[in-house]
């Protein structure tokens, strides 16, 4: 049986997983009458909710007599790490093209990362049958993107495919009925993996999964040999290529052996060389790890990620409210769960400080980092954050430099100006300006990764909910000085006690409350924006003392504006340095770092003497 590996690689919803649930249906891996949902590969509740790719998933087709093994992939430039990692399983790519947006920033960063390793590129320009769709346009955007990355897989070929309708055609006058020539094109185009079958055993981690049963489970495509159920394998530690000479490692039985087949993980007796495969057994097995038979120790080349740009401080919750909804509250239970997230996330790192109970996690994005703290919420973990802080570099002279983003904006014409406004005091430098002549406006802008914090609000905002941004990492660049923060003050509680109608009715005149009637609330808590520069302590739970003018008829007059939704990405982008987010299983809360008034008081006057000396 032939085999190809192959990747399904693009930006944030050009139709990438759509796309594979075609695929799966045309090549008769469902029952004609089987009940399925839309992105079936989108298993995790996170990504169904957010209709967003979070994690690389494994699955297989059969196209007559060849096995179509394909790796669905993340589009969102935060999950960056997630791509890189599984590229070292294939040989080819499917790159998809929306044929109205044309190449995104994030369709450029994992397309050189693929042609880059020599991969074998086919490209799809999808959703042809999108109202201002121009395919021939992003047909050339595409040669030009090539181009800019120096590849020299021009030669490639261009399919118009419409993942919804499981479509694709060489030829735009000759529209497509299925995804034969897809199939087709992948069998000719994508070279069959180069492995010797009758070497010694070789595989490369490449990601990992885990099982209450077995548990933690590698999976990788076998570079050399062949494996099979019950033999020794060993499992070498990281390090630099080559043979591993006198360096201790582990040796371990493969208890289970899995192949991919359509959605399901097949139980298989022995494996060989080019196949993608899930070994079960190995305890220490990390990614990027190298399993060998026992008398060929060589490792091969590690699986090189790209640092992360942002970090915040994740600490034990301290506030009135602690313990009272979380189930895993302790410094050891977070620091254990924290680590153990670095076993499968490759981009994230953790770092331990002088305090035992506040530990340093960096990741690539503040999207990269929420789905970490909204998943640890959702398992019953109780914690808190602070305001994310980019990561400085040191120059080869000594500068002082700072990560910056490629940001892509589209907009309606009438928005372009406040966007413009808003941009430039962020330190945003314009790269290039196009107007298709659709009302819409593309601008794609350099722009120093701090300056990032906290605008997507204010961009939706702005626009009214029409504009589109996409950011990816640019490059390291020189320090672009101070940046100005929040603009407006918050309303701060100045007791405990529980909101009430009639106090937040007199305070919603004051800014944006973020509580609600009967929502708990504790001194040094944030319960609202304020309309003005600078905070305010405010008593939310104030009632309505009985008089002898009280009416019936007076409290029916109370109409609240319903408050501003607190979710964990408005949370980051919104705190400042002196707050921090509390993270609750059923709650996500703003807090004061000091939660006394008179003690932030203090605070302000040291640090405004601090800055007059």
């Amino acid at each position: 049986m032939q085999i190809r590996n192959i990747a399904i690689i693009a930006h944030v919803d050009h139709g990438k997983t759509t796309l594979v649930d075609q695929m799966l249906r045309q090549s008769g891996v469902f029952r004609a009458n089987q009940q399925l949902t839309e992105r079936v590969m989108d298993s995790n509740p996170l990504e169904r909710e957010r209709g967003i790719t979070i994690l690389s998933k494994n699955t297989a087709v059969r196209w007559g007599d060849t096995k179509i093994n394909i790796v669905d992939t993340p589009g969102h430039a935060d999950f960056g790490g997630e791509v890189e990692r599984i590229l070292r399983m294939v040989d080819g790519f499917l790159l998809l093209v929306d044929a109205a947006e044309g190449p995104m920033p994030q369709t450029r960063f994992v397309a050189g990362k693929a042609l880059a390793l020599g991969l074998k590129p086919i490209v799809l320009v999808n959703k042809i049958d999108r109202q201002d769709a121009e395919p021939l346009r992003v047909h050339d955007e595409v040669l030009e993107l090539f181009l800019d990355l120096e590849a020299t897989q021009f030669n490639c070929p261009f399919l118009y495919t419409s993942s919804r309708a499981g479509t694709a055609t060489f030829d735009l006058k000759a529209p497509g009925t299925d995804l034969n020539p897809l199939f087709q094109t992948i069998l000719d185009t994508i070279p069959a993996p180069t492995a010797d079958p009758e070497g010694p055993f070789q595989m490369l981690v490449s990601t990992l999964d885990y099982s209450s049963y077995l548990g933690r489970i590698a999976i990788g495509r076998i570079e050399r040999g062949r494996v099979r159920v019950g033999e020794t394998v060993a499992l070498l530690p990281l390090g630099e290529p080559g043979p591993l000479g006198d360096a201790p490692y582990e040796q371990a039985k493969v208890v289970k052996l899995f192949s991919f087949d359509g959605l399901e993980r097949v139980e298989v007796q022995e494996a060989s060389a080019g196949d993608i495969v899930a070994l079960a057994g190995l305890v220490g097995v990390e990614i990027g790890k190298t399993v060998t038979a026992p008398d060929y120790l060589e490792r091969l080349t590690g699986i090189a990620v790209e640092e992360p740009t942002i970090s915040v401080d994740c600490k034990v919750n301290d506030s009135p409210f602690a313990g009272r909804e979380g189930k895993y509250v302790t410094g050891r239970q977070l620091r254990d769960r924290l680590f153990r997230e670095l076993e499968k996330n490759v981009a994230l790192r953790v770092e331990e400080t002088d305090d035992p109970q506040t530990f340093t996690v960096s990741g690539r994005g503040e999207l990269h980092l929420g789905i970490l703290m909204e998943t640890m919420r959702r398992e019953g973990f109780e914690f808190q954050v602070s305001r994310p802080r980019i990561i400085p570099r040191e120059g080869p002279n000594g500068e002082r430099l700072e990560p910056y983003e490629e940001l892509m904006i589209d907009c309606p014409e009438g928005y372009l100006g406040v966007v413009m406004e808003k941009l430039g005091p962020r330190r945003a430098e314009l790269l290039d300006m196009r107007n298709p002549g659709v009302g819409m406006v593309r601008m794609r802008f350099k722009i120093p990764a701090r300056g990032l914090l906290g605008y997507r609000s204010e961009f939706l905002t702005d626009t009214r909910g029409t504009g589109i941004m996409h950011h990816r990492f640019f490059d390291y660049g020189p320090w672009a000085g101070p940046l100005q923060g929040r603009s407006r003050g918050v309303l701060v509680a100045d007791r405990e006690g529980m909101a009430v109608g009639y106090a937040l009715f007199n305070l919603q005149e004051r800014g944006t409350m973020f509580v609600k009637p009967g929502d708990p609330v504790y001194e040094g808590m944030v319960v609202g924006e304020n309309a003005r520069v600078g905070d305010m302590d405010v008593n939310p739970s104030k009632e309505k003392k009985l008089t002898n003018m009280r009416t019936t008829a007076s409290d029916e007059m109370i109409i609240l504006e319903p408050p501003r939704q607190v979710t964990l990405e408005l949370a980051l982008e919104y705190i400042e340095d002196d707050e921090l987010i509390e993270v609750t299983p059923l709650s996500i809360r703003l807090r004061k770092r000091a939660l006394g008034a008179t003690e932030r008081r203090k605070l302000a006057r040291n640090a405004r003497s601090a800055e007059e000396s």
